[in-house]
């Protein structure tokens, strides 16, 4: 737990769903540095230092910002880096793995940073949408993030709690938390809806094709995969993709 002692006025975000959160909670003035990877609000993140990558991050960079407030995640930063960077400068760390999770993150932020009127009025906007988020059919659904090789997700993600409010049902629910899978794993699985995301893996239409001499009966579909792994104020424009 790191303790804040005053509002900070020097912020750095290594996590691009968590830079978003940042501007739209209106700190545009205080933040001083975000990752390449940090692409919402475009033309505010390219004003701001560019800190390196979510994964290798430039640490001399950071240590000139001389921040007094530096936002991490313990999934999309490198620990190591993190240690590091904690053993001088206050660093607030996310472990975000459900919606409740990500709230909860937000309303930390706007306690920290004395923006909570703003905070509250996030969560409630991205509560309204998830409690009338329409309902998809049940289907066996299996959600791929990479490919060579095909990477799915496990129920221990924040990804598979978006598919399941949306009524889906991931295939790879038992599976280690991004499990690799070889072709005869996904014919044995057989799902009945594969979802192809946009990121980290760029998924394009030709993908759907090559899918499809695998499992020509499922049901092949691109997604946007800020819309079910971005888990800050991106919420607020949730949803569902497979009505």
């Amino acid at each position: 737990v790191v303790k804040i002692i005053s509002e900070p006025k020097r912020i750095v975000s290594t996590v691009p769903s968590q830079t978003e959160l940042l501007f739209d909670l209106g700190l545009e003035d205080r933040i001083v540095g975000v990752t390449w990877f940090c692409i919402h609000p475009k033309d505010k993140c390219k004003a701001k230092a560019q800190i390196g990558g979510t994964k290798n991050l430039k640490i001399d960079t950071i240590r000139e910002l001389q921040p007094d407030l530096i936002l991490a995640n313990k999934e999309e930063n490198e620990q190591s880096q993190i240690d590091e960077l904690a053993k001088e400068f206050p660093v607030w760390i996310s472990d975000i793995r459900t919606l409740e999770d990500a709230l909860e993150m937000m309303a930390s932020f706007g306690k920290i940073t004395g923006k909570m009127e703003r905070s509250v009025e996030i969560i409630s906007g991205i509560e309204s949408i998830f409690k009338n988020l329409p309902q998809s059919p049940p289907l066996r659904t299996l959600y791929l993030i990479w490919r060579e090789p095909y990477m799915s997700i496990g129920s221990d993600t924040f990804i598979h709690d978006m598919l399941t409010r949306c009524g889906l049902r991931n295939v790879c629910a038992d599976s280690a938390r991004y499990p690799a899978l070889s072709r005869e794993d996904l014919r044995a699985l057989a799902p009945e809806l594969i979802l192809l995301s946009s990121e980290p893996y760029p998924f394009k239409e030709k993908h759907i094709l090559e899918l499809q001499e695998i499992l020509p009966n499922a049901r092949i579909q691109l997604v946007d995969g800020e819309m079910y792994s971005w888990y800050g104020s991106r919420l607020l424009h949730f949803r569902n993709e497979i009505l």
